[in-house]
């Protein structure tokens, strides 16, 4: 970015190197992205005791995850189980297997087993509210993990990261970051309707407009265009080559995952704008975008959203329910936190599964 860097004549000579060597490094990065055998960190591998009045030897805790296809839903599923187990208690998991039908017959299943409490990832907000009500007419509480679900559904809290507070810190950070540069943004989303997206967005424009408020006086809230991924490394490739040609002036992308911009990286490599262009996103603090943060200036801060601390607060809250605790507010956050270039080390793993 011409704002950002001072371009040297050497700079200009090793742009096209550049280039290759993040291509390069982001192929290996999908295959770490598409392998089911990598380690996740020690906390999700060994789960956490968690205080309990009541014997939980002989409880089944059920999970229906909306997919495994992706990092984070298997990193998600590892933690709830290794803390099932850590307590003593039985865990038996469903695949919706990226299909809203599927996953529907899949929680119907886990209330047939009779488990006695159900953690419930909905890969759409209205579909699975029938699915709810019948767990708890069969008496099953359950507890809603990661994404959103209408307000229709029985349920007793939502469990998920802070996704309008993250989306603020980063949309903060990258005025502070932009000073008084005019910023043509490119806005990469998950898929249109998504609730949790949403969040995020909103979270990130707020972040944004508040922060110009405060420090400038005005808003001068410049979104050029908006691509839909389908939370993908090929979506985000796709929607980024798109961008580039239609916009060849976007100096900002800003996006609701992670994974929406992987794969937007190669394209803005490829185009030789990896000084031109910086990124900013919303969530999760996946491992590779954590990596590009240390390592690169393009990228410059995303927002913690732990598959592993969600994971663990989801047990903890089930065996809180069955001790009798009641009181759980809708929904229930895990704090808020931005991971920048400076504190990035401490949040990066390289044998994390996310």
């Amino acid at each position: 970015m011409k704002t950002l860097n001072k371009k040297t004549g050497l700079a200009k000579f090793l742009k096209p190197l550049l280039a290759l060597v993040l291509i390069f490094n982001l192929s290996s990065c999908v295959d770490q992205n598409n392998s089911t055998k990598a380690n996740v960190n020690s906390e999700a591998e060994t789960g956490e005791k968690i205080e309990s009045a009541i014997d939980l030897t002989g409880k089944k805790i059920g999970y229906c995850t909306p997919s495994l296809n992706a990092p984070y839903y298997q990193a998600l599923l590892q933690s709830i189980q290794a803390n099932v187990e850590k307590n003593g208690m039985e865990f038996l998991s469903a695949d919706g297997q990226d299909d809203i039908n599927k996953q529907v017959a899949a929680v119907e299943d886990l209330i047939t087993k009779g488990v006695d409490v159900l953690l419930l990832n909905p890969k759409d907000p209205d579909a699975l509210v029938g699915v709810t009500k019948a767990a708890k007419a069969a008496g099953i509480p359950v507890f809603i993990i990661d994404s959103s679900i209408s307000p229709e559904a029985d349920y007793v809290t939502t469990i998920q990261s802070n996704n309008l507070a993250n989306g603020e810190l980063a949309g903060e950070w990258l005025v502070k970051k932009m000073g008084n540069t005019k910023m043509n943004i490119a806005l990469l989303s998950g898929n249109a309707g998504n609730p949790v997206g949403k969040t995020r967005k909103q979270g990130l424009l707020q972040g944004i407009t508040e922060e110009q408020l405060r420090t400038q006086g005005k808003i001068d809230l410049n979104v050029k265009t908006q691509a839909y991924t389908d939370w993908s490394y090929a979506g985000g490739l796709k929607a980024m080559e798109d961008i580039l040609v239609a916009h060849p002036d976007i100096n900002v992308v800003i996006t609701e995952s992670d994974v929406c911009v992987l794969g937007a990286i190669k394209a803005i490599a490829q185009a030789g704008k990896t000084d031109d262009i910086l990124i900013v996103a919303g969530a999760d603090g996946q491992k590779e975008a954590i990596k590009y943060i240390m390592e690169t200036d393009f990228y410059g801060c995303t927002a913690m959203n732990s598959p592993v601390q969600i994971g663990k607060n989801a047990v903890q809250y089930a065996i809180q329910y069955m001790n009798g605790k009641t009181d759980f507010p809708k929904t229930s956050y895990t704090a808020p936190l931005l991971i920048t270039k400076e504190n990035a080390a401490k949040y990066y793993n390289p044998k994390a599964l996310f």
